[in-house]
């Protein structure tokens, strides 16, 4: 039977990993996600599992590919500037059609910035994986429990569409503290995938695993195989959540603690006679686009809530045929609250 136990969003992170079967943690420290590697340093050894700190993002993100190719369970974890030093390998990744979880708790930024929360790195996360084509799979969590059973599907899913999966979370997600329902931890698969390299043992051919394709057409057919993937991933693994009133003149829209955020403003404003709704991405790739396309033409508002420049927006003006969308944001690590979003709704709505 699963039990609650009270941890933060960290915490939560690892112990998803682990408990859908995750052996291998590559990683270097940064806050503010420190408390992952901490934690799977602890973890790991006692079950039989590796954990090492490489000297460097860079080496981190080279050990996961490593340990991806053999078809192993796993992950690595960082924080904005050490997932930009990332993005050579993680393109290396899907140019090999490995899967890893790659979990980014985001900082403020741009440069080195500061260790609150912010969501700056949206772009980076679902238009980054460095050059070529694609990017990674993006989970973008609400709450610690959200968090562990984002990471615990993430191993499966990745390996189901051999690609790599972001959860993409910030500061105070990331060290806030709730009650989240575990589950009984698995062991790793045994069965070793069929592309996975591993020697010509037992009579198996020997399999390489490549992201280098000289031959043009060859790189191509690699391009287009990968993505029919995504395209069978955004079929089978869109998310989202929808909160507030079924009749709103207002749709808000974010995610991550500014969904949070809303969610408290959405209650407040409904107590002043505002119908309101929430309608929250769980997944930013894939993009739950029809839902945003449904609520379009029934309200009166939309509304974007996010802890950045307006990068999120994009993708929600994307979605409503470019009907327009209005920002409330802040950036650098400033955490806007409910009453913020309340004032600025105001000033929106009497414009």
């Amino acid at each position: 039977m699963s039990k609650r136990v009270m941890m933060t969003g960290n915490v939560a992170t690892a112990e998803g990993a682990i408990a859908a079967g995750c052996r291998y943690f590559f990683g270097y420290p940064i806050t503010p996600q420190n408390d992952i590697p901490r934690y799977m340093s602890e973890q790991l050894p006692q079950i039989g599992g590796v954990y090492l700190q490489a000297e460097s993002e860079l080496a981190s993100i080279n050990l996961v590919y490593g340990a991806a190719s053999t078809g192993a369970y796993v992950m690595t974890s960082s924080s904005s500037p050490g997932i930009s030093l990332m993005q050579e390998g993680l393109s290396y990744l899907l140019g090999a059609e490995l899967p890893a979880v790659v979990v980014n708790m985001v900082r403020g930024g741009p440069g080195l910035g500061n260790i609150a929360p912010a969501q700056s790195d949206y772009w980076l996360s679902t238009r980054g994986a460095g050059h070529g084509d694609f990017g990674c799979l993006t989970f973008t969590p609400d709450s610690v429990q959200e968090l562990y059973d984002c990471t615990y599907d993430a191993f499966e899913i990745g390996h189901k569409y051999r690609l790599p999966v972001m959860i993409l979370g910030d500061a105070m997600i990331a060290n806030m503290s709730e009650a989240t329902r575990l589950r009984e931890r698995r062991e790793p698969p045994t069965q070793m995938p069929e592309w996975a390299v591993g020697g010509r043992r037992n009579g198996r051919p020997r399999r390489v695993v490549n992201s280098l394709w000289t031959d043009v057409p060859v790189m191509e057919a690699v391009n287009l195989r990968i993505a029919e993937r995504f395209r069978q991933a955004a079929q089978e693994q869109t998310r989202w959540e929808e909160y507030g009133d079924d009749r709103p003149d207002i749709l808000f829209t974010a995610y991550g603690i500014s969904a949070r955020i809303c969610k408290t403003a959405i209650d407040r404003l409904a107590d002043e006679g505002l119908r309101a709704r929430l309608l929250r991405p769980i997944t930013v790739r894939p993009f739950p686009t029809d839902p945003f396309a449904r609520w379009a033409g029934q309200v009166e508002r939309i509304v974007c809530v996010e802890h950045s420049m307006g990068q999120f927006i994009e993708d929600v003006r994307l979605s409503v045929d470019c009907r327009p969308v209005e920002l409330i944001s802040r950036t650098g690590g400033v955490l806007m609250t409910p009453e913020e979003v309340i004032a600025r709704t105001r000033e929106l709505i009497a414009s």
